[in-house]
């Protein structure tokens, strides 16, 4: 049983009631964790200690944040076996799964690191002579940042690594189905060394989420919010914010379609697909969910990949290495059943793997899936994966446009400049050419577009995120006034 605290003002710290709550183990159902049932008094708490520490590390010169945010990476890089035990324990994820997020993440703190002598500003030519006008960049107060439990790590930094870089302190909320993951985070930020109240966390019981995100949102020092999560409390969140007028950056669900032209080189194309659509179970934002497929190449195309997916290795993560480990629970399971009972029911081709009586779900291809069947349009979120043939290039962006969602993409063809003129028509924040719907790097502008969310992470895209741009003049000249 993991014991976890929350961290306010540098102190680890138990709910002010003493309440507690437990994550299960999805395979199980052995206790993984238990975790104080923060309030929104402990939430406001956890405010006003970022809030003290604001004036001192917002003026905290740009080589010492670097310095901190560096150690913060080598102490996360250091935990890779207990963030992988504690990810199989809470998750179900695979060995390969933690060891890739902690890998990303750690690169994430080397990336916001280098950005903090980056954060600056323009000289603008002012009508007035002797104005020397700037826009200046300027760290913008307290950040809330909100981190799911599918790629715990990963997202876990992302919401706190480039606001700390910017000079803004930071309240970490934890997700419930994983708080001893984002639990190490915090221990590592901490003994690289960070200042009391720069970096706090807080954990809450399932029921008491919406109490406590509107607590910290509500709180006037707040002065922005990220968060990575489904749709629908996206736009609970959206709703919160802009009551008080608080900017966010939202990255939510997605529908990623990866496209295969009539003449992708179909062996890439499969490799693409399969690390998109089963890497973590499916369970990726990025994570492929449409494969559209030029009914020319489908039949060669479908047996390749069918091959793939059978191939990779499913099991409880907790006993050995495996691609495919569990989802993250039994409502998973039940929803994506009744996804594959729809579209078969509706003339879908089941290809390979099926219906899962536990979290432990096959690699899972349909093919011949149409607009009639729900999974055409619904976000799996698991390892069950939609072929949908079609005739041609045109019908194939038509297709990957027809969804509510637009996070990531892919086109797959032998022809560089055919696969740019089709990613500049798909309707997605992100399109790889000739690559996998599932890729990040730090330095990258990272978000999505329609019910995908909107706002930046990362790079640039992510200083102009979390810090506020000034106008400041000075005369340096007499002035002349009309009266």
């Amino acid at each position: 049983m993991n014991n976890i605290s929350m961290l306010i003002n540098g102190e680890p710290i138990q709910s002010s009631n003493g309440a507690r709550f437990t994550r299960a183990n999805p395979l199980d159902g052995s206790i993984a964790t238990t975790a104080p049932a923060g309030t929104p008094q402990d939430a406001i708490a956890a405010v006003e200690a970022a809030a003290a520490a604001f004036p001192s590390w917002s003026q905290t010169p740009p080589g010492e944040r670097r310095a901190l945010l560096l150690k913060a990476a080598h102490a996360l890089e250091a935990r890779a076996e207990e963030f992988a035990a504690a990810m199989a324990a809470e998750t179900g994820a695979s060995g390969l799964w933690a060891g890739f997020n902690v890998h990303l993440a750690a690169g994430m703190l080397v990336e916001a690191a280098a950005l903090t002598t980056q954060i600056n500003g323009d000289l603008i030519p002012s009508d007035v002579p002797g104005s020397l006008a700037m826009a200046s960049r300027q760290a913008a107060g307290v950040v809330l940042g909100i981190a799911p439990w599918n790629a715990p790590v990963i997202l876990g930094v992302r919401a706190i690594a480039v606001p700390l870089a910017c000079g803004n302190t930071v309240v970490l909320k934890g997700s419930e189905l994983c708080p001893a993951t984002h639990g190490l985070i915090i221990q590592a930020l901490q003994e690289a060394g960070l200042p009391p109240g720069v970096v706090n966390f807080v954990t809450n019981a399932p029921a008491d989420a919406g109490a406590v995100v509107e607590a910290i949102i509500a709180h006037p020092t707040v002065r922005r919010v990220n968060f990575t999560g489904s749709t629908h409390v996206g736009r609970i969140i959206a709703r919160v914010c802009a009551e008080h007028l608080k900017p966010s950056v939202l990255e939510l669900g997605g529908k990623a379609p990866l496209l295969v032209l009539d003449d992708a080189d179909l062996d890439a194309a499969v490799s693409g697909a399969a690390f998109a659509a089963f890497a973590n179970s499916g369970q990726i934002c990025m994570s492929t969910e449409r494969i559209i497929v030029d009914e020319g190449v489908a039949d060669a195309f479908v047996e390749k990949l069918a091959a793939k997916a059978q191939s990779l290795p499913l099991g409880d993560p907790r006993k050995g290495p495996v691609v495919l480990g569990s989802v993250v629970d039994m409502a998973t399971v039940h929803r994506v059943n009744a996804l594959i009972d729809d579209a078969l029911d509706k003339g879908a081709v089941l290809v390979c793997g099926g219906k899962a009586e536990n979290t432990l779900m096959p690699a899972t291809l349909l093919d011949k899936v149409t607009p009639e069947m729900r999974i055409f349009w619904e976000e799996t979120f698991a390892p069950v994966k939609a072929i949908v043939r079609v005739p041609g290039e045109e019908a194939a962006i038509a297709c990957a446009n027809d969804n509510e969602f637009g996070l990531s993409s892919a086109v797959f063809t032998r022809d560089v400049a055919r696969g740019w003129r089709v990613a500049q028509r798909i309707e997605a924040g992100i399109c790889h050419v000739n690559g996998p719907t599932v890729h990040d790097e730090a330095q990258m502008p990272f978000g999505g577009v329609k019910a995908s969310g909107w706002g930046r992470f990362g790079g640039r895209a992510g200083i102009e995120a979390f810090t506020d741009l000034r106008w400041i003049t000075v005369q340096t000249t007499p002035r002349h006034y009309p009266f």
